[in-house]
């Protein structure tokens, strides 16, 4: 008997986008509507010294989850994908199978290495004795991370948003009690509490978000009715090899992208310095910068990050069915809708801006940060989906390219701006950065579309 691969109507894959990105935005909008209020506890009740200590840390997580889990993640959604339209479930279960043993074993070593090393990594490359406490106890965070990150994959590559959304919201919730609880727990029996707690709910969400998923995917599988994988050696081989011919490509992006993150985020508290703050005035600009304006203005991204996720492999499926005509109408219409509802928030943060900083962080910092930043929202929004669409296409080189030009514009603006015009000179770099991004990635599509015509034509 011959298999005959499952492929979706243009209807139909309209249908599922619109419907996949609903329960992803509005899980997402959600997740961050309670982010939002958290990042208020936090700078008021650890201060802004505070809050950017907490931020420093990021790019070492930021950085060990591209190196274990991002890469894997991405590839186990690829190619469960193309197993289910191939009718081939048993071998996307197999898939699953491996990638969690893979990334859980990675997340391990990951772990005792960054316990063995966190007063390197303090204090030479953070710059900050301070954060060796909090790297301890953010090393906890990476094998709970792999098995949720994975089993969110696997579910990407079904088209099932539900127990990812559900899995985001419970590491929201869960984090945000957990620190809430440890805060008034402290408090009453000590009196002082450190920002450590904020890093130990970082890994009660975790934990609680991949509990969740565990329990909620034999749910699923029994759902599909599909059979458990036996996994033989031969089959474990064949699968790992797969997986990591995919990921490690796309491992090695990431890990380069995070490290040219990591080097701008670690050197802008030292180039503040430069420019005439003190120690402690530099980390409270950068903490009010990553930990106050940033995250108010990727709020609405939430939408755009919902579409990205849906339209990689819907890209992927309309570029194998060789449906141009059919590819241009979702990019115009989903790259359109982005780009609009850039120009909207941007105004929208124009006029409320100072408002923001002042009544919810009590920071006019913060509030002078997002009427700068508020110029980025067209530009970084359009980039979500553009990259999306480039990846769907296959061409996962081409946005390295496009990443690494942007970041590179960014730490320029660190290096070389901020020491003349301090924070200012910083967020000129990120907007052009972006712009940067919008203008090559519309190029590249638009070349990959022209050829794809041209050998269609053939």
């Amino acid at each position: 008997m011959v298999t005959v691969p499952f492929q979706e109507s243009s209807l139909s894959r309209k249908n599922t986008i619109i419907r996949g990105t609903i329960i992803l935005t509005m899980t997402g909008f959600l997740s961050r509507f309670m982010g939002f209020f958290y990042r208020i506890f936090l700078s008021r009740t650890f201060g802004e010294e505070g809050v950017g200590l907490y931020q420093l840390i990021f790019p070492v997580y930021a950085l060990c989850y591209s190196l274990t889990t991002a890469g894997i993640e991405t590839a186990i959604s690829r190619t469960v994908a193309r197993k289910v339209s191939l009718g081939k479930k048993q071998e996307a279960q197999e898939i699953l199978l491996t990638g969690l043993i893979l990334t859980f074993s990675f997340s391990f070593l990951c772990m005792i290495f960054l316990q063995q090393n966190a007063a390197f990594i303090a204090t030479k490359l953070l710059g900050d004795a301070r954060c060796i406490p909090l790297i301890t106890i953010l090393s906890y965070t990476g094998p709970c991370s792999a098995v949720h990150s994975c089993i969110c994959g696997y579910c990407y590559g079904l088209k099932q948003t539900e127990i990812p959304a559900a899995a985001q919201l419970m590491e929201q919730t869960s984090r945000i009690f957990g620190v809430w609880i440890l805060y008034r727990f402290l408090a009453k029996s000590q009196g002082n509490v450190s920002i450590s707690i904020a890093v130990c709910g970082l890994v009660i969400g975790e934990f609680f978000s991949a509990v969740y998923t565990v329990f909620a995917l034999p749910g699923a599988r029994q759902k599909e009715k599909s059979a458990r994988p036996r996994m033989a050696i031969g089959t474990w081989k064949q699968c790992s090899g797969e997986l990591l011919s995919l990921s490690l490509p796309l491992t090695a992006n990431r890990v380069l992208i995070n490290l040219l993150q990591s080097i701008e985020a670690i050197s802008i508290p030292g180039r503040l310095q430069l420019y005439g703050l003190s120690a402690s005035k530099a980390l409270s600009i950068y903490g009010v910068l990553n930990g106050m304006s940033l995250p108010c203005i990727l709020f609405p991204s939430a939408v755009t990050s919902s579409v990205s996720i849906m339209l990689m492999p819907t890209v992927a499926e309309i570029q194998a069915a060789d449906h141009q005509e059919e590819m241009l109408r979702i990019i115009k219409k989903v790259t359109g809708a982005c780009f609009l509802l850039g120009l909207f928030c941007c105004l929208l943060f124009l006029l409320f801006g100072s408002w923001i900083g002042i009544t919810l962080f009590k920071s006019p910092d913060a509030g002078r940060f997002i009427l700068t930043l508020a110029w980025i929202c067209p530009f970084l929004y359009t980039n979500s989906a553009l990259s999306s669409v480039i990846n769907g296409l296959g061409k996962t080189g081409s946005t390295f390219f496009i990443n690494t030009v942007s970041l590179l514009i960014r730490i320029a603006g660190v290096f070389f701006v901020i020491p003349a015009f301090g924070i200012q000179g910083y967020l000129w770099g990120l907007l052009l950065s972006q712009l940067t991004a919008t203008i090559l990635s519309a190029f590249v599509i638009w070349r990959l579309i022209r050829t794809n015509c041209e050998h269609s034509t053939k």
